[in-house]
């Protein structure tokens, strides 16, 4: 298979998540204890598949372990893709465990909000043609009033690790979903756990670390920030102590391969009721880098102060002998390159000589230009135009650049010019000299 064909493939299994099915089936109202729902979705294929979005129909169940908490207690949710509702789109198998599955399930009712689930790196190998498989996410919430609490699936992505890494976002058209579940929470007269996390980046290759930062944990107390493989903590720990706050900020490095995200928790081990999370986090496929290394060592030279320009001749538009007046025309462009990578901008001025011709001559503070210059995309410094106005033979800026930490680039530089031809002046050709020079 060529390389090409395969980081297709790659794409276009990042992208079969929905990939068929148009039809919408709503759920009924009287549907809210763990019923699965069908729920139009709009997912957008990696932008390498060369595949445009796909409109199609999910059917999915929301479950947790306990549909009548206190206040106080936490949740566990699973949010479970029963029907993707698509086929492997190629001929060729695609393999086992290449996909990570995160998402969001949404509260309604008594308490608002979203969950973030995620699910095991965990997937039976697809034949070609064969139908994509299932797969769940699971998370926590913590109840936090009394009443009825609905729980709808929402948004979620589909990452896969083969050849690529690759997402595909899927996102629910008509939002809300259907409700799948109900919790109905009661006033036990617990306390609301208000524990939080985050941690950034949300993925890494193996052994990187990760910022977790945590709030409202006891203060002073023992906190384990831990990973997560979609059921249970991985071996990648470290522990440490709160502050006086309640607050942490820890880095640990995050190995495991099968990690789809991060609790912390208070205690020996893991408890909703003392802890945070779990907040989603991918491992890159492939082992990190193992063996001797080398050094590579490469250099940038430092090149000259330049210019070129488009033509060495302006030819003046006529006046007329007994009217005189501006006699005008285009300077040919300029083109300065500044290569030399210091400090020091660069200025590039003009003088000029009295036009002399058949009858005489012409002073040379009669010619005026207005000057334009325009940087390329990317240089460092940004060119300045000079002043309108005399040139003469005492000369006058065309165009800068100032000094700074770092200079350089490529620039163009223009004006118009404008030659003030006395009346009556003897008829006749006229031609003087513009000395350009870049210091």
């Amino acid at each position: 298979m060529s390389e090409r064909r395969r980081r297709r493939l790659a794409a276009v299994l990042g992208a079969v998540a929905l990939a068929a099915g148009t039809g919408v089936l709503a759920a009924p109202a009287s549907a809210l204890a763990a019923t699965p729902v069908d729920f139009a979705t709009h997912c957008i294929p990696p932008a390498i598949a060369g595949i445009p979005p796909i409109d199609g129909t999910t059917n999915a169940t929301v479950t947790v372990d306990n549909a009548a908490p206190k206040v106080g207690d936490k949740v566990t949710v699973t949010y479970t893709v029963n029907k993707p509702a698509a086929s492997n789109p190629v001929d060729i198998a695609l393999p086992a465990d290449i996909m990570t599955p995160t998402g969001k399930v949404v509260l309604a009712g008594a308490q608002t909000g979203t969950v973030d689930v995620a699910g095991p790196k965990k997937n039976d190998p697809v034949p070609g043609k064969g139908a994509f498989p299932a797969f769940s996410m699971s998370g926590s919430f913590t109840a936090t009033k009394a009443g009825a609490i609905t729980l709808s699936p929402g948004d979620y992505n589909i990452h896969t690790s083969y050849i690529m890494e690759l997402d595909t976002p899927c996102t629910v058209t008509n939002p809300p979903a259907p409700v799948s579940e109900t919790v109905n929470a009661t006033d036990g007269g617990g306390q609301v756990n208000q524990r939080t996390i985050t941690a950034a980046p949300a993925s890494g290759n193996a052994g990187d670390r990760t910022t977790v930062t945590g709030s409202k944990f006891t203060p002073n107390a023992d906190i384990t920030v831990a990973g997560w493989n979609g059921t249970a903590t991985t071996a990648d720990k470290i522990t440490f102590k709160s502050d006086a706050n309640g607050g942490f900020t820890a880095r640990p490095a995050i190995t495991d391969p099968a990690t789809t995200g991060i609790v912390a928790y208070e205690g020996a081990a893991w408890d909703p009721a003392n802890g945070a999370g779990p907040v989603a986090y991918h491992v890159n496929s492939g082992p990190p880098p193992t063996g001797p290394s080398q050094k590579l060592n490469a250099a940038v030279t430092a090149g000259t102060l330049a210019m070129s320009q488009a033509g060495d001749s302006v030819n003046l538009g006529a006046v007329d002998f007994g009217k005189g007046g501006a006699s005008t025309g285009d300077l040919k462009t300029v083109t300065v390159q500044d290569f030399r990578g210091g400090p020091a901008g660069w200025s590039l001025t003009g003088k000029v000589t009295n036009f002399t011709g058949p009858g005489g001559s012409i002073d040379a503070g009669k010619l005026s230009w207005t000057p334009a210059c325009a940087t390329k995309p990317g240089s460092p410094s940004v060119c300045a135009a000079g002043s309108a106005g005399s040139v003469g033979s005492a000369g006058a800026t065309l165009a800068s650049t100032p000094n700074a930490a770092l200079t350089g680039g490529e620039f163009t530089v223009d004006a118009k010019l404008s030659l003030d031809v006395p009346a009556f002046t003897a008829p006749g050709a006229y031609s003087g000299v513009l000395t350009l020079t870049l210091t």
